[in-house]
């Protein structure tokens, strides 16, 4: 069955905080993508501050993505916390948008300029998450 189903998808850190540091933002990239397998989704996209995530997600039809944000945000923060990575705590809830294809480069710029929108809250010595670069994703 051919299927294009991609999701924008958003969560803070608690309070708006600074949790998350440049290791807390490579284990988030890494961490954040394979449970996106696990759930058969993939992770085309992280865009990244100190204070909030945003995912660009290519899904299957049948995914619960209730299930699958609630453990890519509890198991990140558990993990995180328990391995001393980064303090990571996040606020309830998340926000969910679908994207058509059409605007996919659009949406994939949005993402990796969130530095630049978000000056204040960039993440010293963090360069972005270049596995998204990778063309064969």
């Amino acid at each position: 069955m051919r299927h294009r189903i991609l999701l924008h998808v958003v969560w803070t850190t608690q309070l708006r905080a600074r949790f998350i540091d440049v290791e807390g933002a490579r284990f988030l990239c890494t961490n954040l993508r394979a449970m996106a397998r696990e759930h058969r989704a993939v992770v085309l996209e992280i865009g990244m501050v100190a204070t909030h995530v945003h995912l660009l997600l290519r899904v299957e039809p049948l995914n619960d993505l209730t299930k699958m944000i609630g453990r890519m945000k509890g198991a990140s923060s558990r993990i995180a916390k328990r391995d001393e990575i980064c303090p990571i705590s996040w606020a309830d809830g998340y926000n969910v948008e679908s994207v058509s294809p059409a605007d996919e480069a659009k949406l994939r710029h949005y993402l990796r300029a969130q530095p630049y929108r978000h000056p204040t809250e960039a993440i010293e010595g963090w360069e972005g998450d270049t596995f998204a670069l990778d063309e064969t994703v």
